[in-house]
């Protein structure tokens, strides 16, 4: 492998916002990756570019620009986007409450609450909520097809170099050491989301993070078409960017005195529903924490996965489709260490991946190579 000016260790959604940012600013990049292809936290979501609910100032700042890039990147590679906007549907008067908040807040400014009459002409598919609230700023995509497909965008339109099936043994200053040989490199940034064994695991340690396990359903097409990504009252003690308002905590009283609602709340359970193109629906999902999670799905995580899914569009379709993920996990939105001059470790510890890297990557770049682009 000849020198280049970058070395990205990590091909999931992370090192490609890197990625992007660097061969921007002209830089000749290399990304490695222990796999084949892409099979880890990347693809195994609803590919919901979640703008709306990210915690205030930074987060949702970040969340903004990242959308905004999305929307210039996905047509370009060959990326579609499948649904826009999101839409916030309250069944309880607390949670009606909280959307009220909301809309008070900067990040609400352009959202819009919907008539009862709007919301059972264009939304017939729900339970019919006591309010609903639709923003327009978020995006989905197919993220099982959208990581490789902008993988090979970046390959074919920037430039740039990707080695998968590498495995990254070591990294120093300018110096990387692989499974294929000793690759050399002006700059590096790490990007293993949650392998923390391999390399710099003290800075994870330091950094208290642990591993967050998921479950979640593909559910076969039900016969009508979403406008958009839907959220229930379960998200609104879940997304910072509700649940850090006052009237979130007499919401959060009311569900933990709900029998089912509070089981939900113990597996971590809020409920997101997306729509792929063949119709179907992704729904979930759910949030154990553990070093070392185990791999196997529950039912009784499931069950109360669809029955939140009941609770916000009614009798749920055929499960077509089950899978667990994990990813990095600690408080705060993510951690970006130097290793070593030259070298910076970046792994997002909220579970925005997709919805933050790409403005997160910029600001890393500005810091390691100053803002010329």
């Amino acid at each position: 492998m000849s020198r280049h000016d970058l070395v990205i260790v990590g091909a999931g959604i992370v090192g490609l916002a890197h990625a992007l940012a660097a061969a921007r600013r002209g830089r000749r990049v290399l990304v490695l990756d222990r796999d084949a292809a892409a099979n880890g936290a990347s693809i195994r979501n609803f590919g919901f570019v979640t703008v709306t609910g990210q915690g205030a100032g930074r987060v949702w700042q970040l969340a903004m620009r990242s959308a905004r890039i999305w929307a210039e990147v996905a047509p370009a590679a060959g990326i579609s986007i499948l649904q826009r906007g999101l839409l916030l549907a309250a069944h309880r008067a607390e949670a009606e409450a909280v959307l009220d908040a909301f809309a008070e807040t900067e990040m609400g400014r352009d959202c819009r609450r919907l008539a009862a009459a709007e919301i059972a002409a264009d939304w017939p598919m729900l339970v019919p909520p006591r309010a609903a609230l639709w923003s327009p700023h978020d995006l989905r995509v197919e993220s099982r097809e959208a990581i490789p497909r902008l993988a090979a965008w970046l390959a074919a339109e920037h430039g740039v170099t990707f080695a998968f099936g590498t495995a990254v043994h070591a990294v120093e200053s300018g110096r990387i050491e692989t499974s294929r040989g000793t690759v050399h490199a002006d700059q590096v940034i790490v990007c293993p989301g949650d392998d923390w064994s391999t390399l710099f695991p003290a800075l994870y340690a330091e950094a208290g993070i642990t591993r967050c396990k998921l479950q979640m359903l593909r559910l076969a097409a039900p016969g009508w078409r979403l406008p958009s990504p839907v959220m229930g009252d379960l998200s609104m003690v879940r997304y910072l960017g509700y649940a850090a308002l006052p009237q979130a905590a007499a919401l959060r009283t009311r569900l933990e005195a709900e029998p089912e609602a509070a089981a939900a709340l113990a597996d971590g359970i809020h409920l997101i529903a997306v729509q792929s193109a063949d119709g179907s629906l992704v729904v979930g999902d759910s949030h154990h924490y553990a070093p070392t999670p185990d791999p196997f799905a529950s039912d009784a995580v499931d069950a109360r996965i669809l029955a939140a899914y009941a609770e916000l569009l009614g009798n749920p379709p055929a499960v077509i489709a089950r899978w667990t993920g994990t990813y990095a996990s600690a408080s705060g939105h993510s951690i970006v260490r130097t290793p070593a001059p030259e070298a910076r470790l970046v792994v997002v510890t909220s579970g925005t991946g997709a919805s933050t890297a790409f403005a997160l990557a910029e600001e890393t770049l500005d810091e390691m190579m100053g803002d010329d682009s």
